[in-house]
């Protein structure tokens, strides 16, 4: 996966239209898992973007919004879910905190790991 195609393919999952209805943002609204292999391919994605941007000072501005929802909104959607009683994956929410610190690895220029010290 090249940069541009990660750029893209992560701000696919958070475009609310019928062409895409398999995107994250939509399943987590709809209170469905996601599908095999779409986190997988989200942290692939975000770990591309880190290595291409890491050293510069500009993200692109349709990017930064992708990156700030697939971090805030999925687990907005989350506990939306779960207190409207969607049975979600055991680990869904320590996926979305994958996706939450690569994004912040992205700003900050440093990759975080979920469990590292602040």
């Amino acid at each position: 996966m090249n940069y541009q195609t990660a750029c893209k393919f992560l701000i696919d999952q958070t475009l609310y239209n019928e062409e895409n209805p398999d995107a994250l943002l939509i399943r987590l609204q709809r209170g469905q898992s996601p599908i095999p292999g779409q986190i997988t391919s989200i942290l692939l994605a975000l770990k591309v973007v880190f290595e291409a941007v890491k050293d510069t000072a500009v993200v692109d501005k349709k990017l930064a919004y992708a990156l700030y929802l697939l971090s805030i909104k999925t687990q907005q959607l989350f506990a939306a879910g779960r207190k409207a009683g969607v049975q979600w994956s055991p680990l869904l929410l320590q996926d979305l905190l994958r996706i939450a610190t690569a994004t912040e690895s992205i700003f900050s220029g440093e990759w975080q790991n979920l469990h590292s010290d602040l």
